[in-house]
């Protein structure tokens, strides 16, 4: 874990806190070849510069977000815009954070990604990565 994120988690309270170190444990875990790191002021996973998972705390609990979850056809999983590929679910305590659907998830946010990267360059437009 780098410093930047276990400050991040220090910063949070109660259940928020324990979300946190246990979806980072878990995301590391299970998609160890990511590099993460706190990005727009929270922490985000990558692959190849790619974001690919991360975390924020929000007025409904803490939001675990995929990048190209819309497109992991998972119900567990809230599509809320229809601009962009991600997905997220809200957490309010420890215990419903499910491993073995997280690494499923994982695995998924692997095989399946949307070149988030290079949309600045590409004017908005996202191009599914193989």
């Amino acid at each position: 874990m780098t410093s930047e994120i276990a400050s991040y988690h220090t910063a949070q309270t109660g259940d928020d806190r324990w979300i946190c170190e246990q979806l980072e444990q878990l995301i590391r875990q299970f998609l160890p070849e990511a590099q993460g790191k706190i990005w727009h002021g929270h922490p985000v996973w990558f692959l190849n510069e790619n974001p690919i998972v991360g975390y924020s705390k929000q007025k409904a609990g803490i939001r675990l977000m995929f990048w190209s979850g819309a497109s992991f056809g998972e119900q567990g999983l809230n599509v809320l815009g229809a601009t962009f590929k991600d997905a997220s679910i809200f957490y309010t305590n420890v215990d419903q954070i499910d491993p073995k659907t997280l690494k499923r998830w994982l695995q998924k946010a692997r095989e399946i990604q949307w070149d988030y990267k290079n949309i600045v360059k590409r004017k908005g437009e996202l191009i599914r990565l193989k």
